[in-house]
């Protein structure tokens, strides 16, 4: 997959004026509040564990 990632809004203002960062892939500053953060992919989640009034998982 090579296409950027891209968020809507700035997760700290809610503003929409963001603009890739130059500090590399992922990077994205927003020019309302002056920040710079970054996005990155955590991973998948399970499928089909689902939790139980006890906390457990149960297949």
């Amino acid at each position: 997959m090579s296409e950027r990632a891209a968020p809507f809004y700035c997760p700290y203002c809610g503003d929409e004026d963001l603009r890739p960062g130059e500090e590399g892939h992922g990077a994205w500053e927003c020019a309302a509040c002056n920040r710079a953060f970054t996005l990155k992919f955590r991973g998948l989640l399970a499928r089909g564990v689902q939790r139980n009034d006890g906390g457990g998982e149960q297949i």
